[in-house]
């Protein structure tokens, strides 16, 4: 049996009596949709451990900072005395625990300048091995060395390098050998000291 199609005003008819899909919304930004749980988390148990990680440098000092670091906060407990204490735990080299020990109340006061006052009350001091903070000087120090600007030579060596030269045409290799000899000529000097 052959079916015919509705003219146009059925087509109205019809779908005025059916109910359409509801068009989808598409999903809210994740970072939207948890924001009001991660105010109320952060309100809740602070910062931690990660905010103090990233500026602890900043926090304790260099010294410091290359054998101690953050590893965890803990929320406040109460008292005898009704007052509640959070504390920091931090892990030390061990030889270093002992000046740590000593240099708790600044410490501590830097971490409060930094979270809050009266954020942490206690200082844990737990003996272990530091992340590999060491290396990060060494690699410092060598970005410096790098930036700096070489002395130039002196006239009478520049001109023998240009004599030498000479006879090469002017190409990327000419470039390169001038390069080359110039730094062979300021470590040589170095050699000599």
């Amino acid at each position: 049996m052959k079916r015919t199609l509705p003219s146009a005003d059925e087509a109205v008819r019809i779908l005025a009596r059916k109910r359409t899909r509801a068009t989808l919304r598409s999903a809210p930004p994740a970072g939207k949709a948890l924001a009001g749980l991660i105010k109320a988390l952060d309100a809740r148990f602070g910062q931690g451990p990660g905010a103090l990680q990233a500026r602890w440098k900043e926090i304790v000092g260099e010294t410091l900072a290359a054998r101690t670091e953050p590893v965890k906060l803990s929320k406040p407990r109460p008292t005898a005395s009704g007052t509640s204490v959070a504390v920091l735990e931090i892990r030390v080299d061990g030889p270093a625990a002992a000046l740590v020990q000593h240099q708790a109340p600044e410490i501590l006061s830097r971490v409060n300048l930094f979270l809050g006052a009266g954020s942490v009350g206690k200082l844990r001091i737990i003996q272990g091995p530091v992340k590999a903070r060491i290396a990060a000087p060494a690699k410092a120090e060598a970005a410096v060395k790098a930036r700096r600007r070489k002395a130039p030579l002196d006239a009478a060596q520049e001109a023998e390098l240009e004599e030498g030269l000479s006879k090469a045409p002017d190409s990327p290799l000419k470039e390169a050998l001038t390069k080359l000899g110039r730094e062979v000529l300021r470590n040589g000097d170095r050699a000599e000291r």
